[in-house]
C-alpha cells in the first residue's frame, strides 16, 4: 500500500506541474484603441453621442482606419488609424491611435479653436509594467495656452471666458484602471456645466489607447516543456517500479 501511495503522490505532483505549464492557465492581456469619441450637449443644440471611431481590439479587428470625423461646430478630423496587438508567446500587448488634422470647434466662440496636425496615443504592457505616451504635432490652442509635442502625463489647461473656467483640456491623460490596465487619451476636452458662460456639457476625446496588464508568458506545453514533464514523470515512476518488482520477487520466493 505504501508503494502504491508513493507512486500516486508522484504522479499527482507531476500532473500538477504539467497543469501549471498548460497554455490555458494564463488569460491573455487585452488592448484596444480608437481615434475619437464625442458625448456632448451644447447650449441650444441636441445632444451628440457618437463613436468610438476606428475602434481596434487585440481580439479583432486588430487594425482599423476611418476616413475622418465631420461634426459641424464640434470636431473635424482627417484620417484615423488604429491598431491593437497581443504577443501570445510573451503576453505583451500594445495599442496605438493616430488622428490627423484634428480641429475641435466647440470652444471656438469663447477661446478659439483647438487644432493639431497629428494626435497620437500609445500604450504598451509587458512583464516589466504598463507605459503610455502621447505625441502632438502642429498644435494651436487659441487663448488656452501652449503645450509641447510630448506632454507630461495629465497636463491640464483651463479654458476660461471672462476669467471663469468653462472647460478643461487634458493632454496625455493617463488613467490607471481598476483591472491594472492603462488608458491614454492624447486630448480630452471636458465641458463644465452649470457655470456662468458655459457652452454645454460632456466630453470629446481624440486618440485613445488602452492596454494591459500583460499576461504571463505562455510556457511550452509541447516540445521542451513536454519532455521535461515526461522526464520528471519517469524520475518518479522508475524508483516506484523498481521497489514494486523487488517486493513481488520477495513474495514469490516466500
Amino acid at each position: 500500500m505504501r508503494v502504491r501511495m508513493t507512486g500516486l503522490a508522484g504522479v499527482i505532483a507531476v500532473a500538477a506541474l504539467l497543469a501549471v505549464a498548460s497554455p490555458a492557465s494564463a488569460a491573455p492581456g487585452d488592448a484596444s484603441a480608437y481615434g475619437a469619441k464625442v458625448d456632448v450637449t451644447l447650449l441650444g443644440r441636441p445632444a451628440v453621442n457618437v463613436g468610438p471611431f476606428a475602434a481596434a481590439d487585440a481580439n479583432g479587428p486588430t487594425q482599423n482606419t476611418f476616413a475622418g470625423v465631420d461634426l459641424t461646430g464640434i470636431l473635424k478630423t482627417g484620417v484615423i488609424n488604429t491598431s491593437a496587438t497581443r504577443d501570445e508567446s510573451s503576453g505583451a500587448v500594445s495599442s496605438r491611435a493616430s488622428t490627423a488634422d484634428a480641429t475641435a470647434d466647440l470652444l471656438a466662440a469663447a477661446t478659439g479653436r483647438i487644432s493639431a496636425g497629428l494626435v497620437e496615443a500609445e500604450c504598451t504592457a509587458t512583464q516589466q509594467g504598463v507605459v503610455g505616451k502621447s505625441t502632438l504635432a502642429d498644435v494651436s490652442l487659441g487663448s488656452i495656452g501652449q503645450v509641447g509635442a510630448t506632454p507630461a502625463p495629465n497636463t491640464k489647461l483651463d479654458a476660461r471666458l471672462v476669467g471663469i473656467k468653462i472647460a478643461e483640456v487634458t493632454f496625455n491623460e493617463q488613467i490607471q484602471n481598476g483591472d491594472g490596465s492603462l488608458t491614454v487619451n492624447a486630448i480630452h476636452i471636458r465641458l463644465l456645466p452649470g457655470v456662468l458662460g458655459s457652452v454645454g456639457s460632456g466630453d470629446v476625446i481624440i486618440s485613445s489607447a488602452t492596454c494591459g496588464p500583460a499576461a504571463l508568458p505562455i510556457p511550452m506545453a509541447s516540445g521542451a516543456g513536454l519532455w521535461i514533464g515526461l522526464g520528471l514523470l519517469g524520475v518518479v515512476a522508475a524508483p516506484v517500479a523498481f521497489v514494486a518488482v523487488r517486493r513481488r520477487s520477495s513474495l514469490s520466493a516466500a
